[in-house]
């Protein structure tokens, strides 16, 4: 079941002014469903693959670890004219400790976000962190699951070619 938003989120969301503690409230929601989604996330390595009910295959790729720290890259691949589209294609950083996950880059086509966080930095984060809540409810939605058993021989996401 999907937790509701922080009443300080839902009320940024309604006033279109986001603060940095509706911020903070998000990220450590996105942690809750990141953790659903990968809940052995700070033992993995490598790359892996869920396909959930809507039969689109969703790649975690674990790009780098430290002790308290992970950096993943999570997207869906779409074929497109003999290439692989990733979209969204996103990488985070999850601070396990603090149980926080923080956008350090986000490449999609359904949303107008700049590529940067130029002023004012905290009202792109906010959009893109909830485009990245949205996303991972939507993947907790559709059955999602990344299990130790699922690691892939597949090359990493990082191979892959961004049509855009």
């Amino acid at each position: 079941m999907q937790r509701a938003l922080h009443p300080w989120a839902t009320a940024c969301i309604l006033s279109g002014r986001p603060n940095v503690g509706a911020l903070m409230s998000l990220c450590e929601e996105n942690f809750g469903r990141l953790s659903r989604l990968a809940p052995a996330m700070p033992v993995r390595r490598g790359c892996y693959i869920s396909r959930g009910n809507d039969g689109v295959e969703l790649y975690l790729d674990i790009e780098d670890q430290a002790r308290f720290t992970t950096s993943i890259r999570l997207t869906y691949r779409f074929p497109v004219q003999g290439f692989s589209l990733a979209d969204p294609d996103a990488r985070l950083r999850v601070y396990h400790d603090a149980r926080q996950v923080e956008v350090i880059d986000l490449r999609q086509t359904v949303l107008p976000l700049r590529t940067d966080y130029r002023s004012p930095a905290l009202a792109e984060k906010w959009q893109i962190n909830l485009f990245i809540a949205k996303w991972l409810a939507y993947c907790l939605q559709q059955g999602h699951l990344f299990d130790q058993a699922q690691a892939s021989s597949r090359p990493a996401v990082q191979g892959t070619r961004i049509v855009t």
